[in-house]
């Protein structure tokens, strides 16, 4: 089978791919506030029990948290002391550690830490001064942050992930959080990755760590030697099962920091090869094996997704797609791109499913589990509530965004964030006229 592209206005990237599929009835659509509208950032959904926040930028582009109660309609609103720019980077993340206290880190891009923290428990009411400034965690490789990130190790303590530096030049460090004390503290010795080697610099881009069915955590990435988003190169992995010692795919011990010489390369592809971070993603197959996902160039310059999976102790690669054109990128700041993919999921059926975007078509291929190959197109999956997949303002060049739930929803229930935007702008301020806020929405999805 064929898939033909073509070059169009830039979309957001391949976060926002999770959202492809057929329409569903939503269960519930429940506004939350007007908000910013001029280019797009990451808001936070979280859902703990019957509790749940929202982090967002409001109309004045304020740092706001929305809490409510499941079976309330209204909104407590808690504004923090943070306005945002024109960077679309500057996502919110929020996370909730083992005694129910809420974190939240936000509005950085190479710029000093931003956190928050609530004052007691999720399960007490909120009020406006409910949240008070954390700007320090340990106050060392602090002041250029960049994705932030909360996840739960194995044990079930909160640890927080962030990039110190700059694009092409940054080491990532991972803190974790002791509940007892109240404080942070280092969780390696050393930056997980570092680029600088010699007079050589990068950093790594990651997918990950994702918590798989055989017990690891899994982490993928691509390297970038300098700003521009053209200079990504090698698809690289390692696994750990604690988040502090890390190994090959092989099991063979990686020490810390991880480089560019010490790595493993799954995938040799030069800078300018049709990387992107942000398009690396990882899967599982029915024998828990990690399969990833990615977007580069064929040996004719084509713009093509790629699986490879480990199989018997070495990276199987296979090409999945056959499109026809080539999707150039180059450049500073934040942008879209045409194609996007998700991650290889288990279908019912034993098959293995992977979900892809350009812009003449969304869906999901269907992969043989034994090959890899695509051996058709699966029935759409029903993600996308109707009819708020659809943009509903007439303001030219409006985006629908979504946000999936960071959470543990009660059993049964699913929850999303929705709102529109225009399209990314290269973290540059744009002209009036500029469109008026947009209603953001959290929609509990019908399964």
């Amino acid at each position: 089978m064929r898939h033909r592209s073509s070059i169009v206005a830039l979309v957001v990237a391949a976060a926002l791919a999770a959202t492809a599929g057929a329409e569903t009835p939503p269960a519930e659509v429940l506004d939350v506030a007007p908000v910013w509208a001029g280019h797009p950032v990451g808001f936070s959904l979280l859902t703990v029990s019957d509790r749940q926040l929202v982090g967002f930028y409001n109309a004045d582009r304020r740092l706001t948290v929305a809490v409510r109660s499941l079976g309330e309609k209204g909104w407590t609103f808690v504004p923090l002391p943070r306005h945002t720019g024109w960077d679309s980077h500057n996502s919110i993340v929020m996370a909730v550690d083992r005694d129910g206290f809420v974190h939240l880190a936000a509005d950085m891009h190479a710029s000093p830490l931003v956190s928050f923290r609530s004052r007691h428990p999720l399960s007490e009411p909120f009020t406006a001064d409910s949240f008070e400034p954390m700007h320090r965690m340990i106050g060392d490789q602090e002041s250029r942050v960049t994705y932030p990130r909360f996840l739960h190790d194995a044990a079930g303590d909160l640890v927080f992930m962030y990039r110190h530096g700059s694009s092409g030049n940054g080491d990532q460090i991972l803190n974790r959080y002791d509940a007892t004390t109240r404080q942070w503290r280092r969780l390696l010795d050393q930056p997980l990755t570092c680029g600088r080697a010699g007079d050589a610099t990068m950093n790594a881009y990651f997918h990950g760590p994702v918590h798989g069915p055989d017990g690891f955590f899994h982490l993928a990435w691509v390297w970038r030697d300098t700003p521009d988003c053209g200079t990504c190169h090698d698809v690289c992995y390692a696994r750990s099962r604690d988040l502090v010692s890390w190994e090959r795919s092989d099991g063979t011990p990686l020490g810390l920091p991880i480089t560019a010489a010490t790595c493993e390369v799954i995938d040799p592809v030069p800078a300018g090869g049709g990387l992107l971070n942000g398009l690396v993603r990882i899967g599982f197959d029915a024998a828990h094996r990690p399969v990833l996902s990615y977007h580069k160039y064929d040996d004719t310059g084509r713009s093509q997704i790629f699986t490879a999976r480990l199989e018997d102790g070495r990276w199987r690669i296979r090409q999945t797609s056959d499109w026809l054109e080539r999707i150039a990128f180059s450049g500073r700041g934040s942008i879209g791109l045409e194609a996007s993919v998700g991650s290889v999921t288990l279908a019912d059926d034993g098959t293995l499913l992977l979900d892809h975007r350009t812009p003449t078509e969304s869906g999901t291929w269907r992969l043989d589990p034994d090959t890899l190959a695509a051996v058709g197109i699966a029935a759409p999956r029903r993600r996308t509530p109707a009819p708020l997949g659809r943009v509903e303002s007439p303001w030219p060049g409006m985006q629908v965004r979504w946000q999936s739930d960071s959470g543990v929803p009660p059993p049964g229930r699913r929850f999303m964030l929705r709102w529109e935007t225009l399209g990314p702008n290269r973290d540059r301020p744009r002209p009036e006229p500029l469109p008026p806020p947009n209603m953001l929405r959290v929609i509990e999805v019908a399964d």
